[in-house]
């Protein structure tokens, strides 16, 4: 089982995007996957077509460990209409990230509930929030690598460089953590800041950059708000043909890995 977060410092870069079809990408390769929504925003939850508050959720589970009680990660799993595996968000995680700074090993709860799941999976995928708070640093800490979406452009990759520094910090507590890659997304070739970004990229962080980068494509959105993965709304779509293909490059850095 790998655990993988999706994890950026600035919002807006299509880090849920990414992340749902990632996960359908894998899905469609016959593997087990499972989403968790750790951003209280819950913006995963609700592009996948869950517009109602679960009964049990993320929050529900981590304030039992909060409160010294046993969770279960598996009874907030749903399926959604995608097909994918989902463990959803909710709004009063923001509360929960304000109690889990008086917790005895606050960094770490994410690690035990996960530890307890009734099903093994493939991958686990985390939907982060968009800082480096107690919500992200216990995805960080439970998790075997990062898988950074960026867009093209001067402050998104100036976020990225923030993000290394706190990664620095947060291995003290993960040894094992790394840095899966980094993907463009809402790419423009045509672009010559979208090029000479990558350039940038590329040079400084070599082969962490991955090579598939994810066009502007408003099949992609139309997606989300029908609740679906872009495999699920328009399998011929640009989204679908890079999703796939960025799926693909996935598995062959993990089997690299």
């Amino acid at each position: 089982m790998s655990i993988i977060s999706i994890a950026s410092q600035k919002g807006g870069v299509a880090k849920t995007t990414t992340l749902i079809n990632l996960g359908a990408g894998l899905q469609k390769k016959g593997k087990s996957v499972l989403l968790i929504d750790a951003d209280p925003q819950g913006s995963m939850t609700e592009a996948l077509g869950i517009l109602e508050e679960q009964e049990k959720n993320l929050f529900t589970e981590l304030s039992k460990e909060i409160r010294g009680e046993n969770s279960n990660l598996s009874d907030a799993i749903i399926t959604t209409a995608s097909g994918l595996q989902l463990v959803p968000s909710s709004l009063e995680l923001a509360w929960a990230e304000l109690e889990l700074v008086s917790v005895y090993g606050r960094e770490q709860i994410f690690t035990w509930m996960l530890d307890k799941l009734e099903t093994k999976y493939d991958f686990i995928l985390f939907d982060c929030p968009p800082s480096v708070g107690l919500l992200t640093v216990n995805a960080l800490v439970s998790s075997d690598y990062i898988l950074m979406p960026i867009q093209a452009e001067f402050l998104p990759q100036k976020a990225v460089r923030i993000f290394m520094h706190h990664l620095k910090t947060i291995k003290k507590l993960n040894k094992d953590l790394e840095l899966l890659g980094i993907v463009l997304t809402k790419y423009d070739h045509h672009k010559t800041m979208n090029r000479d970004i990558r350039q940038k990229l590329q040079d400084e962080f070599g082969n962490k950059l991955f090579h598939t980068t994810i066009r502007n494509n408003i099949q992609l959105a139309k997606a989300q708000q029908a609740g679906l993965d872009i495999f699920n709304y328009n399998k011929r779509s640009n989204g679908a043909e890079d999703y796939e293909d960025l799926t693909n490059e996935f598995l062959v850095k993990m089997k690299a890995g």
